[in-house]
């Protein structure tokens, strides 16, 4: 699924440590070396370097990387070292925390399956000593609250299997508890969405606009508002199409004056090794222009030749 180049010499994780260890001594950091070597391995491959790293020089990797690097560049690469469970526990921790930033959280809950988030509860709690839910109660309210707590709490299907009279039964219930009413029942729309399976809202999504004309991603946008609504049009966008979802958050982050660096490097890093050929294919597909072209006029320096390591050749 990933795009990861693999490198054209096969080197064992100890000679990348060796190579790594070359790239800190002397005046400055090696940063190009570190970026050769980092944004060209995969998770478990990452792993394995620290782990020799560690046994030959008795320092930790990260934190030395931590201590030679800075600004856009430190953030990406600290990011990307870790496996995709232990960094979406990071990024979540650090938006309910330190920076609070509850649209990166609500992106990273509502983006991810069943599978992924069981991985990141259990992890979560092992690396921070306290419950994934008590963070959200802590930061979020109302129906956003409820909607991320059934979401990592509820058991989906993760196979293709869908009911059609299940699926038009929910899609009348949407247009009962939106279009048809005065006033929103979000309630409805909080179970149907944090219930149902990927492939099935898919269906819902397709059935609603077929019997009522709307389509659901408009309705929820005119009945819901706020953290509740990006939560629901997440969870609807990752069922119909992630690689779209993604292409249109990194679109947004690089639109306007200045660039969302953050947003930039957070769905960069945590797709790469998931869908983003998909992502680069629906952002030429979306934008008429590669996410590669895109990110190079956004970016610059060793930040810029990072990301565009990670995001491969510009096809």
């Amino acid at each position: 699924m990933g795009t990861l180049i693999v490198p054209a010499a096969l080197t064992s994780p100890r000679d990348d440590a060796m190579q790594l260890y070359k790239a800190f001594k002397g005046w400055g950091c090696d940063t190009i070396t570190l970026i050769g070597i980092l944004a060209h391995r995969d998770a478990s491959q990452r792993a394995l370097i620290e782990q020799e790293y560690k046994t030959m020089y008795s320092e930790d990797l990260t934190k030395r990387l931590s201590s030679e690097l800075s600004g856009d560049i430190k953030k990406a690469i600290l990011l990307w070292m870790p496996d995709p469970a232990r960094r979406d526990a990071m990024i979540l921790r650090e938006a309910f925390s330190s920076s609070i930033d509850l649209k990166a959280a609500t992106e990273v809950i509502c983006s991810r399956t069943p599978s992924q988030l069981y991985q990141l509860k259990q992890l979560y709690f092992s690396l921070f000593q306290v419950y994934l839910e008590h963070d959200i109660q802590a930061q979020t309210s109302g129906d956003h609250e409820k909607l991320l707590i059934a979401y990592i709490s509820i058991p989906r299907s993760e196979g293709p299997e869908v009911d059609r009279k299940v699926v038009e039964k929910d899609a009348k219930a949407l247009y009962k508890a939106g279009e048809k009413r005065l006033g929103t029942d979000e309630r409805t729309f909080r179970s149907i969405f944090s219930e149902r399976s990927r492939p099935h809202m898919a269906a819902v999504s397709s059935a609603y606009k077929d019997m009522y004309g709307n389509s659901l991603k408009k309705v929820i946008k005119k009945e819901t508002s706020g953290n509740f609504e990006y939560a629901l049009v997440t969870i609807l966008q990752s069922a119909e199409n992630p690689g779209k979802y993604f292409a249109k958050v990194l679109r947004k982050a690089m639109k306007g004056l200045g660039t969302d660096e953050k947003t930039l490097t957070r769905i960069i890093v945590t797709r790469t090794e998931m869908d983003m050929q998909y992502i680069k294919a629906e952002y030429k597909k979306k934008y008429a222009k590669t996410l590669t072209d895109a990110v190079h006029s956004e970016t610059s320096g060793n930040f810029r030749t990072f990301l565009l390591t990670l995001l491969g050749p510009n096809s």
